[in-house]
């Protein structure tokens, strides 16, 4: 059922795809897409705080949703997957475990530190020539970039 779609959709339909997202919302509710607003406005609603964008809301459940429909329904077959298979082939499963924790609290902490996440600078930040956008996406990568080349070097390639 899975040859539905194909294991990655090209660059050069995705990309001009986010971008005419990003400009429509902005031209509908004048306001950035981002994973980390839409926790946030998740977590507001689920407190019941007022002022709560609930587009957002359902944004994060979709993402959510949309992750486990894509592994269970369209890979019927190949089970869930974890997503993080070339990193369980160089360790354990014990290991991978907390690795994979941290890396989400520090990746949580920096957005909050940032003001937002990786998407939310990178995409709608810099479209809006944000000088603090500008430079998280450039610290980001720089530091994706070298984190890249310590694992390739740590690893001896496997990685």
């Amino acid at each position: 059922m899975f040859d539905v779609l194909p294991d990655r959709v090209p660059w050069y339909l995705v990309g001009p795809g986010l971008g005419l997202l990003i400009v429509a919302l902005f031209l509908i509710a004048n306001q950035p897409l981002g994973a980390s607003g839409a926790y946030v406005q998740t977590g507001l609603a689920l407190r019941r705080r007022p002022g709560v964008a609930a587009w957002r809301v359902w944004y994060f459940v979709g993402m959510f949703v949309g992750g486990v429909l894509a592994t269970r329904v369209l890979r019927a077959g190949d089970g869930t997957r974890s997503g993080y298979d070339a990193l369980r082939e160089v360790l354990p499963l014990a290991a991978v475990v907390p690795v994979v924790l941290l890396g989400s609290i520090l990746l949580g902490y920096g957005a909050g530190m940032a003001g937002g996440c990786t998407s939310g600078h990178g995409m709608c930040g810099t479209a809006q020539r944000s000088p603090a956008s500008l430079a998280v996406t450039a610290t980001f990568m720089v530091v994706a970039v070298a984190v890249t080349f310590v694992l390739r070097l740590a690893t001896g390639g496997d990685l």
